[in-house]
C-alpha cells in the first residue's frame, strides 16, 4: 500500500489491529513573525531620532563650547589624573582585598574577626563620608610618630607634609574598594571545588602554595568579571574626590572651568564624553581578559547527535526502511 500524498510506501500496521501512526511529512519551516516587535522597534528609533535632533538644536547644550573644551589641555590633564587615581586605588583595593579574603577563609578566629569588622565598617559607611574623614586626617592626627607607645616619639612627621590631597584620595578610595574586592575574591575562592584542596594536600603542598598555585588561578574566571565592573565603577567614583578635597580630577576640573565661563551644561557633556571614552576602553580590555581566563570552560567533546536529533533521524529512516528505522530507535538490530 502506498501513501497517495507522498508516493512512499506506508509503514505496516502494528500488531493488534491498532491504527498506524500517520507518517511524518517533510514541511517547510516558516519563521514565526513578530509584527508588534517591529512596531515597537520603529517607535523606539523614532523617539531616539527626535531626542537627537532636539539635542542638536537646543541652545542650552552649546555644542560649539563642547567642541572647544573637549580637548582642552586642562581637561585632558584632569582625565589623565582621573585614570591614575583609578589605577592606584584599584591596586590597593585588589591587593588588600585578596589579603582580607584569605583572612576570611583562615581557620584563625582572630584574623577572621578582624577581616569581618573591616568589611563591616567600610561597606557600611558611604564612600563620601570616608573621604571627608581622610581629608580631616591632618586635623585628627597632627603628626605621624614613630617610637615606643605612650613615650616620647623617636621621629615625628607632620601629617600635612607626609600626605597630600592626592595620596589621601588614593588611600581613601583604595581602602573602601578593598572591602568590596574582598567579597569578590572570597566568592571566587568558594567557587573552586574542595577536591582541588584535597588533591594539592595529597601532593604535599602547603596552604599558602595551594592558594597561589591551585585555587587562585582557577578562581580568576569568577573574579575577573566583577573586578572589571569595579574598575569602571572606581573611574566614576573618583568624582567624589572633592570631599577630601582634591580638585584636579576630571569632574572637579570641568566644574571649575564651567564656573569661569558661567556655562555648566557644555562642560558636563565634556566630562561625560571623557568618562565614556575611558570606560569604553576598559570594557574592551575586560572582554579580552575574561576571554583569556575562560579558556576551556564550558567546552565539551563531540559525542555525536543528541537524543532529539537521533530520534528525528530514526523517524526519517523508518519512512524509507521500516526495519532499519525501528532498529535505529532501539539502538540495535531489528528482531
Amino acid at each position: 500500500m502506498s501513501d497517495s500524498s507522498t508516493g512512499r510506501a506506508a509503514p505496516p500496521a502494528p500488531a493488534g489491529g491498532a491504527p498506524a501512526a500517520p507518517p511524518v511529512v517533510g514541511e517547510k519551516i516558516v519563521k514565526l513573525r513578530h509584527p508588534w516587535r517591529v512596531v515597537f522597534a520603529v517607535v523606539l528609533l523614532a523617539l531616539v531620532a527626535i531626542f537627537v535632533i532636539d539635542a542638536a538644536l537646543r541652545p542650552a547644550f552649546d555644542w560649539p563650547a563642547v567642541g572647544k573644551y573637549v580637548f582642552d589641555r586642562r581637561v585632558s590633564q584632569a582625565a589623565a589624573i582621573t585614570l591614575l587615581l583609578t589605577v592606584l586605588s584599584m591596586i590597593i583595593g585588589v591587593v588588600l582585598g585578596i589579603v582580607l579574603a584569605v583572612m576570611r577563609q583562615s581557620p584563625n578566629p582572630v584574623l577572621k574577626s578582624i577581616a569581618w569588622v573591616y568589611l563591616w565598617i567600610f561597606r557600611g559607611t558611604p564612600v563620601y563620608v570616608q573621604l571627608v574623614f581622610w581629608g580631616l586626617l591632618a586635623t585628627i592626627y597632627t603628626s605621624v610618630d614613630l617610637g615606643v607607645p605612650f613615650m616620647d616619639p623617636w621621629i615625628s612627621f607632620p601629617t600635612k607634609v607626609l600626605f597630600n590631597a592626592f595620596w589621601l584620595t588614593v588611600i581613601g578610595l583604595g581602602l573602601n574598594e578593598s572591602a568590596y574586592m574582598a567579597e569578590i575574591v572570597r566568592a571566587g575562592l568558594l567557587s573552586v571545588d574542595p577536591g582541588q584542596h584535597e588533591a594539592a594536600t595529597a601532593l604535599g603542598m602547603g596552604w599558602g602554595k595551594t592558594m597561589r598555585r591551585v585555587v587562585l588561578p582557577q578562581a580568576m574566571r569568577v573574579i575577573i568579571p566583577p573586578t572589571g565592573n569595579e574598575v569602571i565603577s572606581m573611574l566614576k567614583t573618583t568624582s567624589l574626590a572633592t570631599a577630601v578635597p582634591f580638585t584636579f580630577e576630571l569632574y572637579s576640573r570641568t566644574r571649575d572651568i564651567s564656573v569661569e565661563i558661567f556655562n555648566p551644561v557644555p562642560l558636563l557633556i565634556v566630562a561625560s564624553i571623557w568618562y565614556l571614552a575611558i570606560t569604553s576602553v576598559l570594557m574592551v580590555g575586560q572582554y579580552f581578559l575574561e576571554k583569556r581566563f575562560a579558556r576551556g570552560v564550558g567546552a565539551r567533546p563531540d559525542t555525536g547527535p543528541g537524543p532529539v536529533t537521533a530520534a528525528m533521524s530514526a523517524v526519517e529512516l523508518e519512512e524509507t526502511d521500516p526495519d532499519a528505522g525501528i532498529a535505529a530507535k532501539h539502538g540495535g538490530d531489528a528482531r
